[in-house]
Order: structure tokens, then sequence, then C-alpha cells
């Protein structure tokens, strides 16, 4: 079996980008300040824009690309599955914090 290919740009981003939401999530959790979730919003803005603008970069890359090496295709992908991850984090966050007021934590 093959190992995928990712290129670096993508395969950075996208694993930055998680971890850095992840901690903000975590962060919430654990401390539960307001801050956070200030924080996190603007966390999001500002890296859907920058993720967006690599996106379209890989995405160009991997449409003028002639050789088999479809790397950037596949960081397309990797760069996609962050869409899905915040919106889970988002309805996690909205979930929780409804729970919050219920039990008056």
């Amino acid at each position: 079996m093959k190992k995928i290919k990712f290129s670096p740009l993508g395969k950075r981003s996208f694993i930055i980008s998680f971890l850095l939401g992840t901690l903000l999530l975590a962060a919430f959790w654990l401390i539960r300040a307001e801050f956070f979730i200030e924080l996190g919003f603007y966390y999001v803005l500002v890296t859907a824009v920058i993720n967006m603008f690599i996106l379209l970069h890989e995405l160009i890359i991997y449409l003028t690309d002639v050789s088999d090496q479809k790397a950037s295709g596949n960081s397309v992908l990797l760069l996609l599955v962050n869409i899905p991850i915040t919106v889970l984090y988002l309805y996690i966050l909205t979930q929780f914090s409804w729970l919050d007021e219920v039990l008056k934590i």
C-alpha cells in the first residue's frame, strides 16, 4: 500500500490549525473563562482566511501539475477536514454552554 503524500505547507497548516483550535477548546473547558470564547472566535476568523488562501494555493498547484505526484490534491482534502472539525467544536461549545446554564456551574 502506498503512503499518502501531502505538501509540506498544507500538512503544516492543517496540524497547526487543528492543534491550536483544540488547545483553545480544552483551555476553555478547563478554565471556563469567557476570554477563550472571544479568542476562539477571532482565531476561527483569522484561521479561516489564512487556510482559504493556502487551500486556493494548493488547489491551483494541483490543477496545474501535470505529474503523477499529486501531493497538493491530498493537502486540499486534508485542509477541508478542518471545516467539519470546526463545526463539531462549535456544536460542542454551544451544547456545553447550554449545559452550564442549566446546572449553574
